[in-house]
């Protein structure tokens, strides 16, 4: 019997020991700090308060890493040449493409729709009489890409130069206010700033009818080792898996909305 106790008792402490390791060494290696880029967008994060799902997913990816994460504020653009560079290593909130693929990597944790946004002076319905239309302009934020047909229509339009472009979202609402352009792609990030901008009465919005596109965090290829990216995506994954993204995002959607985003 005091046999058997003595096996049982080294093989649960050979077993908690092995978990321990396992456990560090899935963890990312913590050995320098790292660079974070947030960039201001609606709901995802607000300048003005230092807050929004972004900066909540930015501060909780440091505790659950035990990683020293420095965020930094800067134009989207500008962020993906960083990455692409490594000077930079991560962002959040990106999605992929084949030019991107090539420079970063993703660790998926949501996924939503865009929309179009049109004054209803323009008496626009459908996505066709927008494009039909050669006199309306499309706003829309600089190296930002959507979904496959807000791709398309962006592209198409920009070729005809009927896109305007700005840094954020705040410079389009206000050049849409003065007719200055007559539509700009959003997302539910930007569905609140709609409404808190007192323009949701004059607005319309159109829906792509495209499925949700994957949103991650941007791993740097350049900056993060191909192990490390492993390490760092796993922990993303486990952060959906116990339910952290959903409660970040059940703080600024409705819990059935933020379930759609999160869950898929």
């Amino acid at each position: 019997m005091y046999s058997f106790v003595c096996k049982c008792g080294w093989f649960l402490l050979v077993l908690l020991f092995s978990q321990a390791v396992w456990a560090e060494d899935g963890r990312p290696d913590c050995g320098r700090p790292f660079t974070l880029g947030l960039h201001v967008h609606g709901l995802l994060y607000s300048a003005d308060l230092d807050a929004g799902i972004d900066k909540d997913f930015a501060d909780t990816l440091s505790q659950r890493s035990g990683c020293s994460i420095q965020t930094s504020v800067l134009p989207r653009a500008r962020i993906w040449q960083l990455i692409e560079s490594g000077a930079l290593d991560f962002s959040l909130s990106g999605i992929a493409t084949e030019e991107r693929n090539t420079y970063a990597d993703f660790a998926w944790y949501f996924s939503n729709k865009y929309y179009l946004l049109v004054n209803k002076s323009t008496h626009v319905q459908k996505l066709s009489d927008f494009e039909g239309q050669p006199a309306m302009k499309l706003g829309a934020i600089r190296s930002f890409r959507y979904s496959t047909n807000a791709n398309r229509m962006v592209d198409k339009l920009a070729q005809a130069g009927r896109v305007s472009y700005a840094s954020g979202l705040d410079p389009l609402y206000q050049v849409l206010i003065l007719g200055r352009i007559q539509g700009m792609v959003i997302e539910p990030f930007d569905i609140g700033d709609v409404e808190a901008k007192r323009i949701k009465d004059t607005t319309q919005i159109i829906e792509f009818n495209d499925p949700p596109v994957p949103h991650g965090l941007i791993i740097s290829k350049k900056s993060i080792s191909p192990a490390e990216i492993t390490k760092w995506v796993a922990l993303v994954q486990s952060m959906r898996n116990d339910g952290t993204v959903l409660r970040i995002f059940e703080k600024y959607f409705p819990p059935a909305l933020a379930r759609e985003m999160v869950v898929f």
